[in-house]
């Protein structure tokens, strides 16, 4: 009698981690969907948003919303399997033919180094799919969300990141790659708010690159500015250099 006793539980034991194998590799794919930034040579940051798929025109898109809490996730980039959603991997636009699967994934397959091109052109919209053998990065089209602009006080955080922090709101943080800079000042190197020459209605006018952005608000404390940003991708598009009270 005992031996079957246990050549029975051998055989369930065995059974149950077979169904078990499955479900325990699904566990550990991860799937975030959001807006891909370069950091360094071979990462990224992404924060996860929730993805709807849309048709528009026939064309597949993604509307992404923000998710109250989400963290930023950094991600190892090389060996990465990169699929875009361009004809070519190294084309910087779509010029207006796009290889996209049923899922409104891009298919043209590429690797980190069109990667590392694409995110340094900008924010990246992508589905990152992680598993235990392969990272796949999937490029796809966004639905435009209207951008904001606002008065607030700002802070450096690195050289290409800030945090914004509206009046009653909580701060955000925004990322730029090229960056229109508005000065109040008489040179596009002086210090902040040095001196005022070129203002109307109290913010700046005199037009200045991301670099001069870059080192003007290294050397200063939180300042005050006009900012034109998209907040679902955290892409900081415009700041003009502004007079506090």
């Amino acid at each position: 009698m005992t031996r079957p006793l246990i050549a029975a539980a051998v055989t369930v034991l065995a059974a149950s981690t077979l169904m078990a194998t499955p479900a325990a590799a699904t566990a550990k794919t991860q799937t975030i969907y959001g807006y891909a930034w370069a950091d360094g040579s071979n990462h990224l940051r992404i924060t996860p948003a929730k993805a709807r798929l849309v048709t528009q025109h026939g064309v597949r898109r993604y509307k992404l919303t923000t998710v109250a809490g989400a963290k930023e996730r950094r991600i190892f980039t090389d060996g990465v399997r990169f699929r875009r959603i361009t004809t070519a991997c190294d084309l910087k636009e779509t010029e207006g033919r796009i290889r996209q699967d049923k899922k409104g994934l891009g298919t043209t397959d590429c690797d980190a180094l069109d990667l590392k091109f694409v995110l340094s052109l900008g924010p990246a919209p992508v589905k990152i799919t992680i598993t235990p053998s392969l990272t796949t990065v999937a490029e796809f089209l966004a639905v435009p969300t209207n951008p904001v602009t606002a008065y607030g006080s700002m802070k450096r955080v690195d050289d290409r990141t800030v945090l914004f922090k509206r009046p009653g709101r909580a701060a955000v943080k925004l990322r730029y790659t090229h960056l229109g800079f508005n000065r109040v000042t008489k040179s596009c190197s002086d210090g902040w708010t040095a001196n005022v020459p070129n203002e109307e209605a109290g913010i700046g006018t005199k037009p200045c690159s991301a670099t001069a952005f870059r080192n003007a608000i290294r050397h200063a404390g939180p300042v005050t500015v006009k900012v034109y940003y998209q907040p679902v991708s955290g892409h900081l598009w415009e700041v003009w250099e502004a007079l506090g009270d």
